[in-house]
């Protein structure tokens, strides 16, 4: 027996509606429309984010090799949940087999048991989902260890100097898994204590960091981004007008870190400190080799999408399901510190080595 969640029970009437109208429409295709192929919709968080553009190109490289039929979505911005609903409303009227889906937030969530409900494979990607079984399975990189990757080369760059921190941050008006593990992971990585398990800005915001040598740290502000260039610009200026000694700046992602680097330049700074970032696209390993970054954390949508095509696929040809390990919330798909200027005790790749596995390449 299912037991639905109350929104879940709300939202059944227009998805019974939705699906009649897909099946009169799909009429002689056995109310899928897309012949004898699997079905499997890519719901991604936008479609003007190069990560999610990469993973998008994956999944049309994945899905013409294993014959799926790909459909693409996604929000308008980060954050909108309700085009990404609206999809996978659509997702089951068509009859697909699988959605795989980066959520903008939780409000994804009853619409994606519902679709569990009539039957789709649900695979979260980059993002597990807050609570991770909401999806059958989640691909994704451990945020969390990106996180403390940077945070650990921050600490030993600083070689015992006093830091004075930016923190970059996705959101300010909703919590998601992947801006918590990646803010707290930096500062764990530095030797700061987050001061909570589910929420930033919690950290004392001074006090002493034990990575590397270790000395004493100033958090000099907590600034939403979006995860956009001009927000991470926007969030920058924002902090040097309140703390002109910033000399490390924590980004939630590559975008941010261009924003903030802008920002930098503009106020004649970027000699006085250095960014640390997350993501592993090929502009971002040119970006640590120019030195706009000092250090990046890689991570593989490429990989995430193709093993989620691949898994819907199996599964539409009658082959078991992937599965978690025992005890795992999610399959890790790796990361990696790529950095121009290695130091001792911080295991890196050069920006050489990042680039075989960039976004837009076959390990991307």
């Amino acid at each position: 027996m299912i037991r639905h969640h109350r929104n879940d029970v709300s939202r059944v009437g227009r998805v019974l509606s939705v699906v009649v109208v897909g099946c009169l429409v799909a009429l002689l295709s056995s109310c899928g429309g897309n012949g004898d192929k699997t079905g499997v919709s890519l719901i991604i968080k936008t479609q003007t984010n190069p990560y999610f553009v990469s993973m998008k190109q994956a999944a049309q490289k994945a899905a013409g090799q294993n014959g799926t039929h790909l459909s693409v979505a996604s929000g308008q911005a980060d954050g909108d949940t309700q085009s990404q609903i609206n999809a996978i409303d659509t997702a089951i009227a068509r009859g697909d087999k699988g959605i795989l889906i980066t959520s903008n937030g939780p409000a994804v969530n009853a619409a994606l048991r519902q679709a569990k409900a009539y039957g789709l494979f649900v695979i979260a990607l980059d993002t597990p989902l807050d609570p991770a079984k909401t999806a059958n399975v989640t691909y994704a990189t451990n945020n969390f260890q990106a996180g403390k990757l940077i945070g650990q080369y921050a600490a030993s760059r600083l070689a015992g100097k006093p830091a004075v921190i930016a923190m970059l941050d996705l959101y300010d008006d909703q919590v998601v898994s992947v801006d918590v593990d990646r803010d707290h992971g930096f500062l764990t990585g530095m030797g700061i204590d987050p001061g909570s398990k589910t929420l930033n800005a919690k950290e004392a915001r001074k006090g002493k960091y034990s990575g590397g040598k270790g000395g004493s740290y100033t958090i000099a502000c907590h600034q939403a981004t979006q995860g956009a260039v001009d927000g991470g610009r926007k969030a920058m200026e924002q902090c040097l007008s309140r703390n002109p000694d910033i000399n490390v700046v924590y980004t939630i992602n590559e975008p941010a870190g261009e924003g903030a680097y802008a920002a930098l330049k503009a106020d004649n700074h970027q000699d006085k400190t250095f960014i640390v970032s997350i993501d592993g696209s090929c502009q971002g390993m040119s970006d640590v080799e120019s030195g706009i970054f000092a250090a990046d954390a890689t991570q593989y949508p490429g990989k995430m999408a193709q093993l989620g095509v691949d898994a819907v696929a199996k599964i539409g040809k009658g082959q078991q399901a992937p599965s978690l390990p025992p005890g795992e919330d999610y399959l890790d798909t790796g990361t990696k510190l790529v950095t121009a200027k290695p130091l001792p005790g911080i295991e890196s790749q050069t920006p050489a080595e990042g680039k075989k596995a960039c976004w837009g390449t076959a390990g991307g």
